[in-house]
């Protein structure tokens, strides 16, 4: 094996391993459907939300919520229609591991 290729695959293993990583120190990240994550919503008194816009070919919104020691993910082409009582957080990106 070359020196590049060996960098190569010594660059494959630490993102993986750092893929790993932050999915044990986030947790269990469930992604569901936008209607899914509606219906959460509307079981929790004053939900947060943090939402972001992402994309690679036009805009998609991202939603991220928790709800009994789970994290909720789920995204959208067009913006959701969320409860008037969630606290929203804007945030310039969601990183979702794997």
């Amino acid at each position: 094996m070359s020196n590049g290729a060996a960098a190569g695959a010594a660059g494959a293993a630490a993102a993986a391993a750092a893929i790993a990583q932050a999915i044990k120190a986030s947790g269990a990240i469930v992604k569901v459907e936008p209607e899914e994550l509606l219906k959460i919503l509307s079981r929790v008194e004053s939900p947060l939300v943090v939402t972001a816009e992402g994309g690679l070919w036009g805009v998609v919104h991202q939603y991220l919520t928790s709800y009994k020691g789970l994290a909720f993910f789920a995204k959208s082409k067009e913006p959701l229609n969320l409860p008037s009582d969630v606290e929203l957080v804007v945030s310039g990106k969601i990183w979702i591991p794997g």
